[in-house]
């Protein structure tokens, strides 16, 4: 493994290995998102979760981590709900039909990292709502196209920030992507949003978790007492995507798609 300004650039037995602990993830969450239905509480998600773990002989990069003093997180996902942005601590709350749920999960496996999130409707949901999940995956989509050799990590967040602002949302400010890999969070920071051209050169064989928190109103959010729980300062709507991305010599790969998923 060779560093270019301490962003790891991936050998091919070490993208081999990323790939196998990416399409687990992908598919761990993929049961997620089949198992959330009206009724379901966030913690028989996260139970689900951590049976699949469990079967799989997987770990959890999300359980007990607490970086900067945080008390050590409690479950192996994070499930945030309607005006909650991210680290959702799962619990007893039931899901109703017209919610939308962003699951965020990770996973490690052999020294390597997987990190995946979705929104998803629970049931019937409003256009608003839906114009919302569809505007923050389109924006998704778009900072992925940018991982890409010779582009600039700042391509990645204006990409994100063009598309979301231009379906009328804003772009969460306070938490950003990252570089992953042998650890969970790794440099770079990776922002969704900024102007382009700026920062460091991509290269193949870097991977990153790109992943766009976009809300209906203000883009600032606030912390809850737990400490974990983001929500959005007016108490609209947020949705959450990510996957895991390589830079190939064929262009970017998401490494935690499976068949079915997004």
């Amino acid at each position: 493994m060779k560093y270019a300004d301490r962003i790891a650039v991936r050998s091919r037995i070490e993208m081999d290995r990323m790939r196998e602990v990416g399409e687990q993830t992908g598919e761990i969450l993929l049961k997620l998102r089949e198992a959330a239905k009206p009724g379901t509480t966030t913690a028989e998600l996260n139970d689900v979760a951590d049976g699949e773990l469990k079967r799989r002989r997987l770990n959890s990069p999300f359980l007990g981590y607490g970086p900067g003093g945080l008390p050590p997180y409690p479950a192996v996902i994070c499930a945030s709900v309607n005006d909650e942005v991210v680290h959702g601590i799962p619990g007893s709350r039931e899901l109703r039909e017209g919610d939308i749920l962003s699951l965020d999960f990770g996973v490690e496996a052999g020294g390597f990292h997987g990190d995946s999130a979705v929104t998803i409707p629970i049931g019937p949901i409003s256009e608003a709502a839906q114009r919302l999940i569809d505007a923050t995956e389109d924006s998704l989509t778009d900072g992925i196209e940018q991982m890409v050799k010779g582009r600039r990590l700042s391509d990645i967040g204006a990409a994100v920030q063009k598309k979301a602002e231009a379906a009328g949302f804003s772009v969460v400010r306070q938490f950003v992507g990252h570089g992953i890999g042998r650890q969970m969070h790794e440099p770079p920071q990776v922002p969704n949003y900024g102007r382009p051209g700026r920062g460091q050169r991509l290269q193949i064989g870097m991977v990153f978790a790109i992943e766009p928190m976009v809300n209906v109103g203000t883009e600032k959010v606030r912390v809850l007492e737990d400490e974990w729980t983001a929500v959005t300062s007016d108490g609209e709507l947020s949705a959450h995507f990510e996957h895991t991305v390589a830079i190939t010599e064929d262009g970017p790969e998401v490494l935690t798609r499976v068949p079915g998923s997004h």
